[in-house]
């Protein structure tokens, strides 16, 4: 019979991972610049990397394929940009790795790409524009969750690009 650890917890299982990584990005901002860049170089190292390249679609409902990426991600990079916060599916996939880093054990790194972390935490500018229309659009629980999640993604360190 095996014993017990002596902290009485036992590990959560080891999960199936399809990706290495999940990027998390506003397509408008970063698709053909920062992330293109990221995702080649992290390919190139063999680093199985999950991008949304269908920016065709349109609704305001995150698909299941996307929950599921994530969720099957071992590490998300969330790429923060002047426009992430008016894209509702950007906030929710948020919502979800946060979700996961806390249920699941992703490990997760926030880049700030063309805005500072003070922006993203106090959400001013392009960050308030995009919270007083989703304030019209969504249930107050709903826009208070991505508030929340942007807070505390600034909050972590991570990296800033100083528009590089």
């Amino acid at each position: 019979m095996a014993s017990k650890s002596s902290s009485g917890s036992i590990p959560p299982p080891p999960r199936a991972c399809t990706y290495h990584v999940f990027l998390s990005f506003r397509g408008e901002d970063a698709r053909g610049r920062f992330t293109s860049h990221l995702y080649d170089a992290l390919n190139r190292k063999g680093i199985t990397t999950y991008r949304d390249d269908n920016n065709l679609r349109k609704g305001n409902v995150i698909s299941d394929e996307l929950l599921k990426a994530i969720e099957e991600s071992m590490f998300a990079i969330i790429v923060l940009s002047p426009n992430y916060a008016s894209s509702t599916w950007c906030l929710d996939e948020l919502c979800k790795i946060l979700d996961c880093k806390n249920k699941l054990g992703l490990q997760m790194v926030t880049v700030f790409y063309g805005v500072e972390p003070s922006v993203v935490r106090h959400q001013i500018g392009t960050f308030q524009k995009a919270f007083k229309k989703h304030k019209k659009r969504h249930d107050r629980e709903k826009v208070q969750r991505w508030r929340e999640a942007l807070k505390q993604v600034a909050d972590y360190s991570g990296w800033t690009s100083k528009n590089q």
